[in-house]
């Protein structure tokens, strides 16, 4: 059930879960209107949907994440607390806030977004979660995002291994890569396995629609599916390079 439209209490019931009160409810619900909302669509010049305040908050989740890490892992690399930032600020991570906050039940969206399932789509999920940033910001400051930060995203980093969040995951990059510019979702397939049974070599094709972007090799699936992601968006950004040159 859709509870944004139901009126003020049920946003007091996302506030309490949140554990702040906005002083300025239209932040709130500006960061819970997706662009399909007819509200996104009337004919005021600044619009009132989600999306500028989604550009804001993945600057402020971005920087209070690098602030945290700077101090909680003082002897940790460059590249090592720029793997472990990527991972926390993943569409996978900041979908699963949205997730224990049920943000999608409070999404504001149009029917053509609501009949196909916008409220349980990842990347619209983690964007919903990057406004909800910013509102935090704008309503309450740099310290009512920063507690937000602590309470939902730091906590994984808190309670779990810090070793899964130092690998780089090519794969879910890759996906955030097609989300971010509208296109079709990676598919990825075994084209040759070789080696004895308990020393096999993988070789993985990834596809993104009726093109096959790039190969990779591995002694595990898993391995290479990685390595085929990271040869597909080593590809992607050198086109990308290329327009811009």
């Amino acid at each position: 059930m859709a509870l944004a439209e139901s009126g003020p209490e049920s946003l007091a019931h996302l506030e309490a879960q949140l554990g702040y009160r906005f002083r300025e409810p239209a932040w709130l619900l500006e960061a819970l209107t997706h662009r399909s909302h007819p509200d996104a669509n009337g004919e005021q010049e600044t619009p009132r949907d989600n999306e500028r305040l989604e550009f804001l908050g993945d600057a402020i989740v971005g920087f209070l994440v690098s602030d945290a890490l700077c101090q909680l892992c003082p002897t940790f690399s460059e590249g090592k607390l720029s793997r472990i930032k990527s991972n926390l600020v993943s569409a996978r991570s900041l979908s699963r806030v949205a997730a224990r906050l049920e943000l999608g039940r409070y999404l504001r969206l149009g029917p053509g977004e609501e009949k196909t399932g916008g409220r349980h789509k990842q990347g619209l999920l983690a964007n919903a979660v990057e406004a909800l940033m910013a509102a935090l910001y704008r309503d309450g400051g740099l310290e009512a995002a920063r507690r937000f930060v602590e309470a939902f995203l730091l906590r994984e980093l808190r309670e779990s291994s810090l070793e899964p969040l130092t690998r780089a995951d090519y794969k879910s990059a890759l996906q955030e890569y097609l989300q971010g510019r509208r296109l079709p979702a990676a598919r990825y397939h075994i084209v040759k396995t070789h080696g004895p049974e308990h020393r096999k070599t993988f070789t993985i094709e990834v596809w993104v629609g009726d093109r096959r972007l790039a190969c990779g090799e591995g002694a595990s699936k898993k391995a290479a599916e990685q390595q085929a992601a990271r040869q597909a968006l080593e590809r992607l950004s050198a086109e990308v390079g290329m327009e811009s040159e």
